[in-house]
C-alpha cells in the first residue's frame, strides 16, 4: 500500500518534483512553518508551497523545482500535490533515468512515475553516477573521436545502452566500436 503524505510527514525521507508557480499564489498567506535554512511552507488541503533558494537535496528529502521561467529571481516558490511525494533511501532501486535531447538536459523519476515496465530501476548513487556520464556525454565531444558515426547519433546509441540496459559505459563503448569495425 502507498504511503499517504501530508503537513506533518513530507519531509521525512521523500522525493518529489514541485511545479515552479507565480508567487501570486501565496501573496496574502503567511507561511505556516519557516525551516532553519529559510525555507517556507505554505500548506494547502491538496499540497504544500516551498518558497526557496535551495533546491535538490533538502535534508533527507530529494525535491527537484520544475522551471517554468516564471521567475530569474534564485528564491523560487514551487507547488506540489501530497500525492506527488515518494518514498526516499539509499538502498531500493528507485529512480529512473530521463533524458531531453532537445534541451541536452538529464534528470531522474521516482519509479512511482513510470509507466513502462520494462524501465531499469537503480539506487541513488548508480542513478548519479550514471547521470554524471550522460552530462559528460551530452556536453562534449572529445569522448567520440574513435568513432565514425555522427557526433548525435554516436550519443543517443550510447546513452540509450547506459539508460536501458545494466551494461558499464565503458561495455556500451566497446561493443559500440566493434559493431561499427565489423
Amino acid at each position: 500500500m502507498n504511503k499517504i503524505y501530508n503537513r506533518y510527514n513530507f519531509h521525512k525521507h521523500t522525493f518529489c518534483v514541485f511545479t515552479e508557480v507565480s508567487f501570486d499564489a501565496i501573496s496574502d498567506v503567511k507561511p505556516n512553518y519557516i525551516s532553519k535554512s529559510g525555507s517556507s511552507y505554505f500548506f494547502m488541503e491538496d499540497g504544500v508551497y516551498r518558497l526557496s533558494n535551495h533546491w535538490g537535496r533538502a535534508a533527507n528529502c530529494k525535491w527537484r523545482l520544475q522551471n517554468s521561467a516564471v521567475s530569474a529571481q534564485r528564491t523560487k516558490l514551487g507547488f506540489a500535490k501530497w500525492s506527488e511525494f515518494h518514498p526516499d533511501n539509499d538502498t531500493e532501486k528507485l529512480y529512473f533515468i530521463e533524458v531531453d535531447y532537445a534541451s541536452n538536459t538529464v534528470n531522474y523519476q521516482h519509479k512511482s512515475n513510470s509507466s513502462n515496465e520494462n524501465t531499469i530501476f537503480r539506487t541513488a548513487a548508480e542513478t548519479e553516477k550514471i547521470i554524471k556520464q550522460i552530462r559528460i556525454l551530452l556536453t562534449t565531444e572529445n569522448w567520440s573521436k574513435h568513432y565514425d558515426l555522427e557526433i548525435n547519433i554516436l550519443r543517443k546509441k550510447i546513452i540509450h545502452g547506459l539508460i536501458h540496459t545494466s551494461k558499464t559505459l565503458q561495455q556500451i563503448k566497446s561493443e559500440l566500436l566493434n559493431q561499427l569495425a565489423e
